[in-house]
Formats: C-alpha cells, sequence, structure tokens
C-alpha cells in the first residue's frame, strides 16, 4: 500500500481509544429473585429457597473466613508461629469455601451476596472486637462460629437433598461440613491442657 493511500484513511480522534467507565444501568437481576426457567431438573420454587439458604452460608463462611485473618493476624504468645500459620491456612480453605458456595448460588439461577457491608447484614456470627484479644478467646470465637456453620449446613444439606438438589447436598456434606469439622479438630486440640515435658 503506496504512502497516499494511507493518508487518505479516515483516522478517529483520541476519543476513541478513551475507556468509557462511566457507566450505569439497571441491574439485570434483582438480588433474592432466581432465573425462572433454568434447564438442570430443580424447580424454581426450590432453588429460590436453596438460594436464600445458601446466601447465608455464604455470609457465615465469608465472616468464618475474615475472623481467621484477623487472628492470623493479631495472634500472640508462645504459640504465636504454629497459630499464626494454622489460621492463614484455614483462612486459604475457608475462601475456597466461600467461592465454591458463591458460585453454586449462580449456577442455581441466583445472586451471590458479595460485599462486606451485606455479609455483615446477613451473618449469623457475632461481630468480634476490633481489639486484639488472648490466643483461647480467639479460638474460641472460631470454634463457636464453626458450630454454627456446621449446625446450618446439616440443615440445609437435609433440605436441599428433601428438594432434588443432590449437588447443594454433596457441596455441604463433602466441602463445608468436612472442611469444618476439620478445622475444628486443629483448633480445639490447642484448648486442651496437656502436660508439654513430664507427664502427669
Amino acid at each position: 500500500m503506496s504512502t497516499s493511500a494511507l493518508k487518505e484513511v479516515p483516522t478517529k480522534g483520541p476519543d476513541h481509544i478513551s475507556p468509557q467507565w462511566k457507566q450505569s444501568a439497571r441491574p439485570i437481576q434483582k438480588f433474592g429473585t432466581v432465573i425462572r426457567s433454568l434447564p438442570i431438573g430443580i424447580d424454581e420454587r426450590a432453588r429460590t429457597e436453596v438460594c436464600e439458604q445458601l446466601n447465608l452460608m455464604l455470609a457465615d463462611t465469608s465472616s468464618l473466613r475474615d475472623l481467621y485473618k484477623k487472628s492470623h493476624w493479631q495472634v500472640g504468645g508462645p504459640t504465636f508461629y504454629q497459630l499464626h500459620l494454622l489460621f492463614d491456612k484455614h483462612f486459604g480453605e475457608q475462601a475456597e469455601l466461600v467461592d465454591q458456595l458463591g458460585e453454586r448460588i449462580q449456577t442455581l439461577g441466583g445472586v451471590s451476596v458479595a460485599m462486606a457491608h451485606d455479609i455483615a447484614e446477613l451473618t449469623r456470627i457475632a461481630r468480634p472486637p476490633r481489639d486484639r484479644e488472648e490466643v483461647p478467646v480467639q479460638i474460641s470465637r472460631l470454634l463457636e462460629a464453626h458450630e454454627l456453620i456446621i449446625k446450618n449446613a446439616r440443615a440445609l444439606a437435609k433440605k436441599a437433598q428433601d428438594l432434588g438438589d443432590d449437588a447443594t447436598n454433596d457441596l455441604l456434606v463433602s466441602d463445608v461440613v468436612r472442611t469444618n469439622e476439620l478445622q475444628v479438630w486443629f483448633l480445639s486440640e490447642h484448648l486442651v491442657e496437656m502436660p508439654l515435658v513430664h507427664a502427669k
């Protein structure tokens, strides 16, 4: 192509490559609703009921995840190193559950709760103080949160099974309950009084 031909091609101004970032529109789906027709073999009523409960589970799991990060940062004392690492490991495992729960809600045609202020409104886990607390108190808070999640996960798993939602039942039993039970075991052992050097 000749130079003269290139000059004849019309060019657009610099606004053509500027990002169009100041945009807004109506939501494509309201929170608390599910897509009416979805070919996954579960009716709208069942999906609505399960998504509502899954969003509560998601809010609780998000809160527990963040409680682990708070504990990871603020832990102290002779077991600092072990608990600092354990809390961060559990944080990562809870973060995986958050993603699985959020994606399950979307798979069912619902809308996953996502932002911190919305999670704070929905969660059933008691809000901890901003203060730094002693290790036994930190662990006790975590164990209480685990118990709440495990109890609710078992109840929701049964409900999901009754409604014909086998995948949600599997997620709750195989992932949520098992992960939380294992984390409870690791945590609770830190609250057992055991001799370190000499047997009693």
